[in-house]
C-alpha cells in the first residue's frame, strides 16, 4: 500500500486503497439505516447527524457542511421536518436566521441506527486481531481530528 505522495500528503493510491476499504464500513452503515427506516435517504441521515453534532446550526452551515447548495439543503430540511425529525427555530441572535434542532423523534431514531450500527460493527471486528483493531482505532481518530479541521475550515468560509 502506498504511504504519503510527499511533502503534498498522501497520495491517489492511498485514497483509493482507503476508499475500497471503507466500502465494507459504509455497508455496515447503510444495512443499519434500511433497517431502521427506508424512508431515509443517505443524504438525509448525514444531514440529521449533523444537526445533531452541530445543534442550532443554520441552513447555510448545514448546506457547506453536506456539500449541497443552499436550495438543496432547504428541500431537504423540509422533507426531514415534515417527516417529524427536525425543527427549525428562528435564531436566538439574529431571529431572521433560521436554526435546526432533532426532535425527540429524530433523536430516537438516530439512537436506533447508531446501536444497530454498532452490533454489526462488533461482529466484524471480533474477526480482527488485537493489534490489528487498535490501529483501525488509532487510523480512525487521526482520520476523524483531520475532517473536523476540514470542517471547521469550511464552515468559516461558508
Amino acid at each position: 500500500m502506498a504511504d504519503s505522495g510527499g511533502p503534498g500528503g498522501p497520495d491517489a493510491t492511498l485514497a483509493t486503497a482507503v476508499d475500497t476499504a471503507a466500502a465494507a464500513l459504509l455497508s455496515v452503515w447503510d444495512a443499519a439505516r434500511e433497517r431502521s427506516t427506508g424512508r431515509l435517504s443517505s443524504s438525509q441521515l448525514r444531514a440529521l447527524m449533523v444537526v445533531e453534532q452541530f445543534d442550532g446550526i443554520n441552513l447555510r452551515g448545514l448546506a457547506g457542511i453536506l456539500g449541497m447548495l443552499l436550495s438543496s439543503a432547504s428541500r431537504l430540511c423540509d422533507r426531514l421536518v415534515a417527516a417529524g425529525l427536525l425543527e427549525r427555530e428562528p435564531g436566538r441572535a439574529d431571529r431572521r436566521e433560521i436554526s435546526l434542532h432533532l426532535t425527540t423523534v429524530g433523536e430516537r431514531l438516530l439512537d436506533e441506527i447508531r446501536a444497530d450500527r454498532r452490533e454489526r460493527l462488533a461482529a466484524t471486528l471480533a474477526g480482527m486481531t488485537p493489534a490489528g483493531r487498535q490501529a483501525l482505532l488509532r487510523g480512525l481518530a487521526e482520520f476523524d481530528e483531520a475532517f473536523r479541521a476540514n470542517v471547521e475550515t469550511t464552515e468559516k468560509t461558508a
